[in-house]
């Protein structure tokens, strides 16, 4: 803080002072490669709103905001078992509101690893947080090749306009 206080004195003392200059910011290449916009185009989504994130196999699937804000407040959330083998398009749960119920469905092919515990208690978080902490499942990814046949962030974009005119 003292460095402000000395730059308010003027810029003689400033150029006498290098090292009350703040240091420049400096983050590691991952955080500061890491915005929102290139985290979403990651996310790869189908045209039911589902979307899927992959990372060593391993697929985290969720729901858009799109769908989030069209179901409104998740009040409950139906998952399947650990070990449930899918296949692309399978329905695999259900989100009930207080407007309406949706059935989910399998973005990719592969085997659920692991079920968001969270939303037992706290189904909410589907609208809270529905790129994060609002995640449903995670799979594990059986056939990649199914990844180039879904939506990246921008065609999906482009997809929920389409269907809202």
């Amino acid at each position: 803080m003292a460095w402000r206080a000395l730059r308010r004195v003027g810029p003689v003392l400033a150029p006498r002072c290098p090292r009350l200059s703040p240091p420049p910011l400096r983050l590691p290449a991952a955080r500061r490669l890491a915005t929102s916009s290139l985290v979403l185009s990651a996310r790869k989504f189908t045209d039911k709103h589902e979307w899927i994130s992959v990372e060593n196999g391993i697929g985290t699937v969720g729901i858009s905001n799109f769908a989030q804000e069209a179901l409104g407040d998740v009040v409950y959330c139906s998952l399947p078992e650990i070990g449930t083998k899918l296949s692309k398009h399978d329905e695999f749960g259900a989100l009930e509101s207080v407007k309406a119920a949706s059935e989910l469905y399998s973005p990719l092919s592969g085997e659920v690893t692991e079920i968001n515990a969270a939303l037992a208690d706290n189904p909410g978080l589907v609208n809270k947080s529905c790129y994060q902490d609002g995640w449903l499942i995670k799979m594990t990814v059986e056939n990649p090749a199914e990844l180039d046949e879904l939506m990246n962030e921008d065609a999906y974009e482009k997809y929920i306009k389409s269907i809202e005119d």
